[in-house]
């Protein structure tokens, strides 16, 4: 029998032919798991309506403390952690493959099933309870990733430097194309103002209205969620791609060994370099100094820089994970991470119940500090929670039903 092949300072990798079932890899859960707070943070805004201090304009019931978390919100988190989600979706779409290869079964089917049980869940939590759902467009693109998962790893990776070079010209045509129009000026750029001014009006009351309305509401948002997946849709491919590249290539495996080490340094750097002055345009251009008619040349700046520094969150903490404290946060955060799916759908039954009709109706009364502080506080709860209920399971509740779905008849695992 063949010796185990160490990977980590936390992890050993067997031959699939002499193991029962693979190790999970701590560091690609606990960077699940810190995605998965940078998501909430965003959402929260969106769904407490404090993402609607725009264009310098923060309203009258928001602080300068408001405005300065809101800012820091904007430039640090939004765009950065669905793309880290997304390489992980990719990263994770290698262990499905590994999953059915060591079962004896046949992939296709299963991921098929898997992808459409992510859309139903998906489709559910966007009309119930937030529009701006991310399952949906996984379980769409995830068919891109399921028709090209035969390609060698050196030519996917290629192909997500295309689509990212693809996304990046049609980015730049439109910012080019919005900085021929005069948005802030003039008749009609008070005619959209208040256009936009109504629109957050008739928001407010349908969240504050009774559950037929904020299911309305939610509905009738789908028209601007659809206009977002064309918009960030090529960015998910491309993470996808490089996610997938990284599982077949094991990068998030031995993370300690000098080439490693010295590789993630590099990609850190570069990605603070690069992806923070995006970061702070698009804060300056979002909630301000800037104008108005700078928020989408701001904005596509930013998804242009925001991956680089999604790969600087994550090469720095991968980092911090090969020391002692870092092993510490990582073990607290893998947890969640490896209940990801139960964790994002109760952070929105949570801002539900909060924000809308289904509960307190709060949507629009509470400052960005408050909504942002009682976030983090509730992560924290999902933190404790999810080492309990993984101390004594191997699933979350929604990942044990996924589950079910995906095997289809074959017995799931016990615990």
């Amino acid at each position: 029998m063949k010796r185990p092949e160490t990977i980590g300072p936390t992890v050993a990798i067997e031959p699939a032919a002499v193991r029962p079932r693979l190790h999970r890899i701590v560091e690609v859960d606990a960077l699940r798991g810190f995605a998965l707070c940078g998501i909430f943070l965003a959402n929260v805004l969106v769904m407490s309506g404090n993402d609607g201090l725009s264009g310098g304009s923060a309203g009258p019931t928001a602080s300068g403390l408001d405005q300065v978390v809101h800012w820091l919100v904007m430039a640090l988190v939004q765009t950065k952690f669905y793309l880290l989600f997304s390489f992980l979706f990719g990263y994770s779409f290698t262990l499905q493959m590994d999953a059915a290869e060591r079962d004896g079964a046949p992939f296709a089917p299963r991921m098929l099933r898997r992808l459409l049980g992510l859309f139903v869940l998906g489709a559910l939590h966007a009309v119930l309870l937030y529009p701006g759902d991310i399952l949906t467009t996984y379980a769409l693109l995830g068919l891109i990733l399921l028709a090209a998962r035969a390609v060698d790893p050196a030519r996917m990776w290629r192909a997500a430097l295309r689509v990212y070079g693809v996304v990046a010209g049609l980015y730049l045509l439109l910012g080019a194309a919005v900085a021929l129009v005069d948005t802030g000026e003039g008749d009609e750029g008070l005619a959209a103002s208040a256009a936009s001014a109504a629109s957050a009006a008739e928001l407010t009351t349908a969240y504050r209205g009774g559950p037929a309305d904020v299911v309305r509401a939610n509905m009738d948002a789908w028209s601007d969620i659809l206009v977002g997946l064309l918009m960030m849709g090529g960015m998910v491919v491309a993470a996808f791609l490089a996610g997938f590249v990284a599982g077949r290539r094991r990068l998030l495996a031995g993370i300690g060994t000098p080439e490693r080490t010295a590789r993630l340094r590099r990609v850190c750097l570069w990605g603070l370099a690069v992806g923070l002055p995006g970061g702070v345009l698009m804060a300056a251009g979002t909630v301000g100094p800037l104008g108005a008619r700078w928020e989408i040349p701001a904005f596509i700046l930013d998804m242009l820089t925001a991956p680089a520094l999604s790969a600087a969150y994550a090469s720095g903490l991968l980092l911090w994970f090969t020391t002692p404290r870092g092993a510490r946060l990582a073990a607290r955060l893998a947890p969640a991470g490896r209940m990801a799916l139960t964790n994002y759908l109760a952070q929105s039954v949570v801002m539900a119940l909060v924000f809308t009709g289904y509960g307190a109706a709060l949507y629009g009364r509470v400052g960005a500090v408050a909504v942002l502080g009682g976030t983090l506080l509730f992560y924290g709860v999902q933190l404790a929670a999810s080492a309990w209920l993984m101390s004594r399971h191997r699933l979350g509740p929604v990942e044990r039903l996924l589950r079910a779905v995906t095997l289809w008849g074959r017995p799931a695992p016990r615990g």
